[in-house]
């Protein structure tokens, strides 16, 4: 199952990537927003996070105009590990190094065309499982100490 969500800027782009999921088949929820009304993206960022740290879906596709704010309000998230990406290696590699499980897109940053490529190549990319990778996931994950 993968959650979706998006701000007004993504919405476009989050109906694209739905119609994309339909055609393979690929169930999602869709966690809003709804519309090219203004809203604030935190709140869909956030939306998304829970359901993923909650087990209700594996992973997560968040659009907002740039990719940045959204990015940002679900990494503070535990458990949460989105990556931006604008290209395709960007995705493989965010996959296979950080087993990302939230993906992020700009809508008003990449077309329709490149952004399914982006985000077929994030759901069919498996985590590599080499233990460098393993380990710098638990370093991300480790609660700071202030330093």
């Amino acid at each position: 199952m993968i959650a979706i969500g998006c701000d007004h800027g993504g919405y476009g782009l989050k109906k694209e990537i739905e119609a994309y999921l339909d055609s393979r088949g690929l169930e999602y929820r869709d966690y809003g927003c709804d519309s090219t009304d203004s809203v604030d993206y935190p709140i869909y960022a956030r939306k998304v996070a829970h359901a993923i740290v909650k087990g209700e879906c594996e992973r997560g596709i968040l659009i907002c105009g740039t990719g940045i704010g959204i990015s940002i309000a679900a990494n503070k998230v535990p458990g949460i590990r989105a990556a931006l990406c604008t290209d395709c290696f960007c995705a493989q590699a965010t996959r296979e190094h950080n087993d990302a499980n939230v993906l992020a897109l700009g809508g008003r940053v990449v077309g329709p065309g490149l952004a399914i490529k982006i985000v077929e190549t994030f759901l069919d990319t498996p985590f590599s499982n080499d233990e460098r990778h393993i380990r710098r996931i638990k370093l991300i994950e480790e609660p700071t100490d202030g330093e």
